[in-house]
C-alpha cells in the first residue's frame, strides 16, 4: 500500500510525501528517506526502494523538501526554480521536523497501529545525508541513521572567488545535467549557513550525535569522493563504514528508471541499511 499525503511545516510552504507499507495492523519500524541536491522523492528507483523496504517489514516514507523545486500540485519533477533558489539547510531540517511531528501526532497520515515510532530511522542520500545527520543530532526520537554517499560538510565547494561573485550578484546558477535547466542559488543560503553554523556545521554536529551511524559510499562515486565518508567516520569513530566497490553516486539509479528491479548497488545499500537498523532496534 502507498499513501500520499501533504505536510504543513511552520515556514508555510507545504510539501508532498508518501508512505509505502504492507498493512496488517502490526506496528512496524519507520524509515524516513531524504533525497539529495537536485533530487525529489520519486526520482529514479526510489519507488522500487520504498517497495523493497516495505516487503522487509518497514514503513518507508519519502518526501520532497518543500523548496526542492516541486510543488504540491506538481511533484513529479522540479519546475519551480524560484523556490529551488530560496531553499536552505535550515528549511530542510524544519521540513524533516514537521514530518516527524506529524507521525507522532494524534492524526498521522497512516493508521497509528501500523507504526512503531520507537524504531524510527533516517536514510539520507548525498546532501540528504548531511540533513539526516543534523536532524538526528537534534531529535532524540531517531534511533539510528544511514547515509548513502553523503556530503561531509555543506561549504566545501564555496571557494573565495565564487563567494565574492555570488555575494555581489546575489545569485549563481547551476545546470541540471539531466534537463539542461539553469537552476538559481540565491546567496541567502550562505547567509543562513553562517548565521546557523552551530546547527548546520556537519563536522562538529556529527561529533555530538548520539545515535548509531552507518556510512555507505560507492568507490565509483563520480560526484563525491570516498574521502567524505572517511572524514565522517574520523569525526564519529563508532560509525560503521562500508565502501561499495561497484557503486556510483546514485547507486546504479537514473531518471527515469525503467527497470522493474532495484539496481544491484542500491539493493546492496538497502540490505546493509536494513541489517543495521535491525541491529539497532
Amino acid at each position: 500500500m502507498k499513501v500520499d499525503f501533504i505536510v504543513y511545516p511552520e515556514h508555510g510552504r507545504p510539501f508532498t510525501a508518501d508512505a509505502t507499507y504492507w498493512p496488517d495492523s502490526t506496528p512496524k519500524p519507520v524509515v524516513i528517506f531524504a533525497h539529495g541536491f537536485k533530487g525529489f522523492k520519486d526520482w529514479g528507483h526510489f519507488n522500487l526502494l520504498a517497495t523493497y523496504f516495505a516487503k522487509q517489514g518497514f514503513v518507508f516514507i519519502k518526501f520532497n523538501f518543500a523548496y526542492n523545486g516541486t510543488t504540491v500540485d506538481n511533484h513529479a519533477d522540479m519546475h519551480d526554480m524560484e523556490a529551488f533558489g530560496q531553499n536552505n539547510f535550515s528549511l530542510e531540517l524544519d521540513d524533516m521536523q514537521a514530518l516527524v511531528e506529524l507521525l507522532h501526532s494524534e492524526n498521522p497520515p497512516i493508521e497509528s497501529n501500523e507504526l512503531d515510532l520507537s524504531r524510527l530511522y533516517l536514510i539520507g542520500h548525498s546532501r540528504g545525508g548531511g540533513a539526516v545527520i543534523l536532524k538526528a543530532a537534534e531529535e532524540p526520537r531517531v534511533k539510528a541513521v544511514a547515509t548513502w554517499a553523503s556530503v561531509n560538510r555543506y561549504d566545501n565547494r564555496w571557494d573565495d572567488l565564487q563567494m565574492e561573485q555570488w555575494k555581489d550578484n546575489g545569485v549563481q546558477y547551476v545546470q541540471n545535467a539531466r534537463t539542461g535547466m539553469q537552476m538559481p542559488l540565491y546567496y541567502q543560503i550562505v547567509e543562513n549557513f553562517t548565521e546557523n553554523k552551530y546547527r548546520l556545521d556537519i563536522p562538529s554536529v556529527v561529533k555530538r550525535m548520539q545515535q548509531p551511524l552507518l556510512l555507505l559510499h560507492g568507490e565509483q562515486d563520480e560526484t563525491l569522493p570516498t574521502q567524505m565518508a572517511r572524514d565522517l567516520q574520523s569525526w564519529k569513530p563508532d560509525a560503521e563504514l562500508h565502501l561499495l566497490p561497484d557503486a556510483d553516486h546514485s547507486f546504479g539509479g537514473k531518471h527515469p528508471y525503467e527497470e522493474n528491479e532495484l539496481p544491484e548497488a542500491a539493493l546492496m545499500a538497502a540490505e546493509l541499511s536494513i541489517d543495521f537498523f535491525r541491529r539497532h532496534a
